[in-house]
């Protein structure tokens, strides 16, 4: 897909947000993690990325009922992500509904268990 295109398209995806990334966002948007600055639906490569923390290279992706049946396509966009230096963490819609202060615990712990923050 063309930049512009890709661009386009993540434009279109940050409009229809799904439920649980509305929800993770209102948590991430303007520094409220840590002072993390978030953007959401990134172009990066080949991809759109759910929420990027550039300054640490960190993607936090929410995988819904559409990745059902797309396990080895995410494990690759996962390992490329990787191979070019992002850290990438994956979580439920289910966990992002159920235990919002137990999922920004885990996206903290995961941040300094790759040596990207400090406690």
């Amino acid at each position: 897909m063309p930049t512009s295109e890709k661009r386009n398209f993540a434009k279109h995806l940050r409009k229809k947000q799904t439920e649980a990334e509305k929800l993770l966002w209102s948590e991430l948007r303007s520094r409220r993690f840590h002072t993390l600055k978030f953007r959401r639906q990134v172009p990066l490569g080949d991809f759109i990325v759910d929420f990027l923390c550039p300054q640490l290279r960190f993607i936090i992706e929410v995988d819904g009922p559409t990745h059902i049946g797309r396990e080895t396509y995410d494990k690759d966009r996962t390992d490329t992500l990787k191979a070019d230096g992002y850290h990438v963490w994956r979580i439920s819609n289910e966990d992002v509904y159920d235990d919002m202060p137990g999922v920004l615990d885990a996206i903290f712990e995961a941040m300094v268990a790759v040596g990207l923050l400090n406690r």
